[in-house]
């Protein structure tokens, strides 16, 4: 069956699906694999709950007429979801990054919301799997899309690109992040420069955060790039007020008063601004879009909690989101400040000495409380109190509870430094 026509079973089915247990009647199962999983296993079982299609690229042993023989699951849901993205003349605007992408998105996708019927990415469907899920599940009258794109490795952000083909793109930044598979800095530009080679090949636009020098230099040669900064750009504005939300003064527009902590999501902000202002949404919607965005998935969270105010941002980290989230609660008037971190994970070679140079920045200020998590935290030397893992010092901090503090909480997903915010 060529793409054509399993695009026609698309339309007459629910949707379709990768895990076999979430499986609905009426869905195409997909049965993919990898290192520890095998979809195809799972035929048999997709089909009695009720799949429409099962798609397998292994023998099943199974007669059936509902199960379909391809070369490569994989692809063939790549394939199809870029058959589905075809089938809308819309603008789509793709995000990759460092750091901020998740942020950004939701950003993006509040402002363009006020006036488009704007599809965006669910959750952290962010890879070769789920970018096109979250194609596929583009409904009929979207009016634009904004596609998050996550990379640890070169050609990834290619290959999206291949079946996303955006015709707008945003590198939020090119930091410490995923050094491991990247093989370092000049790699993670490498990388998410692949989305800026896309839209130069392609004739698309950009919107470039201006401040940044390594953007400006692999921006050279694409036909329209809008700017956004602190100075000489197209949308221009500065923090007014970090403490405990941010406030960013929007030049010549006012004050956005939002419920992000940190005042390194000035340029998140920004670029939705940017954006906004690009596809003609009116500036007080943009405005009131971003004061109304309250983040709920553990980025840039404030939480209220026993007397604490926790600042959760325990979806990521890498050296420069860590850098930026300890000097931003430097930055806070709060008496007492306590900084919980976890281990940093795919830093390679350099894990150590990232940690290290961490624990450096942590012994320059003042705290009423640090703990290291699991990690190569546990590989160094330093002062401070340490955890194998986020469920022992979650048990710890249960019996010895703190107080009227601003405790900022973060680390790699893996380490699940959310079960430490839950007792606090």
């Amino acid at each position: 069956m060529d793409i054509a026509n399993l695009y026609e079973m698309f339309l007459s089915s629910k949707g379709v699906q990768t895990d076999s247990r979430k499986l609905l009647p009426g869905e195409i199962f997909f049965a993919l694999k990898g290192p520890s999983f095998n979809g195809n296993r799972f035929a048999g079982q997709a089909l009695e709950t009720g799949a429409l299609l099962v798609v397998a690229d292994e023998d099943t042993e199974l007669k059936d007429d509902r199960i379909i023989m391809v070369e490569d699951v994989l692809s063939t849901l790549q394939m199809l979801a870029r058959h589905h993205r075809r089938q809308f003349d819309i603008p789509v605007v793709a995000i990759t990054g460092s750091n901020g992408k998740t942020t950004t998105k939701e950003l993006v996708h509040a402002v363009l919301s006020r006036k488009f019927r704007t599809h965006t990415t669910r959750g952290n469907l962010n890879n070769h799997i789920g970018i096109p899920l979250t194609l596929l599940a583009m409904p009929a009258g979207t009016e634009i899309a904004v596609i998050e794109m996550g990379a640890n490795h070169q050609k990834e952000i290619e290959g999206y690109c291949r079946y996303v083909e955006p015709e707008y793109g945003i590198i939020t930044n090119c930091g410490k992040a995923h050094l491991e598979g990247f093989g370092g800095v000049e790699g993670v530009r490498k990388g998410k420069g692949e989305l800026y080679e896309y839209i130069r090949a392609h004739d698309g636009s950009v919107f470039m955060m201006k401040d940044y020098d390594y953007l400006r230099d692999m921006s050279q040669g694409i036909r329209k790039v809008i700017t956004y900064g602190t100075t000489d750009a197209d949308v221009i504005g500065h923090v007014t007020q970090g403490d405990p939300f941010l406030e960013v003064e929007w030049s010549g527009h006012g004050r956005i008063h939002t419920r992000l902590a940190g005042d390194y999501n000035l340029p998140n902000v920004l670029v939705a601004l940017a954006v906004g202002m690009h596809f003609g949404v009116m500036e007080t919607d943009m405005m009131a879009a971003i004061s109304d965005y309250a983040p709920s998935n553990s980025r840039s969270q404030l939480v209220e909690k026993g007397g604490n105010r926790i600042i959760l941002d325990a979806y990521n980290a890498n050296p420069t989101s860590m850098t930026a989230a300890v000097l931003n609660l430097v930055r806070q008037s709060h008496p007492r400040k306590c900084v919980m971190l976890g281990g940093m994970m795919e830093l390679g070679e350099d894990s150590l000495s990232e940690h290290a140079a961490l624990v450096s920045l942590l012994r320059t200020y003042e705290w009423a409380e640090v703990c290291l998590v699991g990690g190569d935290f546990l590989k160094i030397d330093h002062p401070y109190r340490s955890f194998p893992d986020a469920t022992t010092a979650a048990a710890w901090y249960r019996q010895h509870p703190i107080k009227d503090a601003m405790i900022l909480v973060k680390g790699s997903r893996s380490m699940r430094m959310e079960l430490i915010a839950e007792v606090l």
